[in-house]
């Protein structure tokens, strides 16, 4: 690193030490190299280095080394680049088995298509030298809808009747927005309760993350509902409930008796979806939206709209206080 470029690094960024002192990359193809105190030229920008972002689910921190967050050396502003990383994997749903990979110039593609749209994570796509698209990533400032639900203080008949009527409005406008991407034929491809993030300032629900992508010869944007029937599952339920959970307490093991497989997940046999079955007073029309996601279903949603229609309803549906 030259003294021009480390003199800028050390008034960003005070903290630093000589022994931090790092190297310019202009290829970033070798992401795992790439740590603290590093800068990563794009073009005529640059960005410092602080540290690689993590994922926090199932209790365990994992790292992602491809995504670093950085700080702009000349607006010092924070963005998160996203490195090329490529991978594959396979997800089966019932008798099914999509083909899944990463495709950064897919998120490059969706970054374009939803620019300025607050219901998405904003950002530009710039190539380093080696040609890899980079993707440079505004900062959502708030927290992801899990973590929100999750940290919410009152029982579940107390959330049902205050909270839900509110987080099932707002989670239908994602769902809205899911609807845009098909329209133009893009997929989000990695559709988690964690990927959908709230704006402190606005209280607004936007999408993170959309690199992953996904074949299937069946319904093409079938992986992307089950998706949204596993967040309104956590919405409604004010969580995941398992047999597991159900088999610790004598109340659990009650309504446990009444279950049978067709009450679960078609994906993950262990989830509850018939979760009237544990919350009776949550609404037959919300309900029944639930069990199209369960291993009892029959027919299948074939597109967000037409889930769409059975869920809107159930707005009027719920319980008043």
């Amino acid at each position: 690193m030259d003294n021009a470029v480390w003199e800028r690094m050390q008034r960003v960024l005070p903290s630093l030490s000589l022994r931090d002192r790092g190297d310019i990359y202009t290829d970033t193809t070798e992401f795992m190299s790439i740590s603290y105190g590093d800068v990563i030229s794009l073009g005529n920008r640059l960005f410092a280095v602080l540290r690689d972002e993590a994922e926090r689910r199932f209790g365990m921190e994992d790292p992602k080394y491809w995504v670093k967050r950085c700080r702009d050396l000349e607006t010092e502003e924070q963005y998160i680049l996203k490195l090329v990383f490529h991978e594959r994997f396979e997800q089966n749903i019932g008798s099914i088995t999509i083909q899944c990979f990463r495709s950064p110039e897919k998120e490059s593609r969706i970054l374009d298509r939803v620019k300025n749209d607050a219901r998405f994570m904003q950002g530009i796509t710039l190539h380093d030298v080696a040609g890899n698209p980079v993707r440079v990533l505004e900062l959502i400032r708030g927290r992801s809808l899990d973590n929100v639900i999750e940290d919410i203080d009152a029982d579940h008949r107390t959330y049902f009747y205050e909270l839900f009527p509110g987080i099932l409005e707002k989670f239908i406008g994602t769902c809205e927005a899911i609807v845009f991407l098909h329209d133009h034929g893009e997929k989000h491809g990695d559709i988690r309760r964690d990927h959908i993030w709230i704006e402190h300032r606005t209280g607004r629900y936007r999408w993170i993350d959309f690199d992953y992508a996904y074949e299937s010869t069946e319904n093409p944007f079938g992986l992307d509902l089950f998706g949204l029937g596993n967040i309104l599952m956590f919405i409604t339920g004010q969580g995941i409930h398992t047999t597991h959970e159900l088999a610790a307490t004598q109340k659990g093991k009650e309504i446990l008796s009444t279950l049978n497989p067709e009450d679960f997940s078609l994906l993950f046999p262990n989830r509850l979806f018939n979760l009237r079955k544990m919350f009776p007073y949550i609404p037959e029309e919300l309900n029944r939206v639930l069990l199209r996601f369960s291993a009892g279903t029959y027919v299948f949603y074939e597109t967000v709209e037409e889930m769409l229609q059975d869920l809107k309803p159930c707005l009027s549906c719920l319980p008043k206080t």
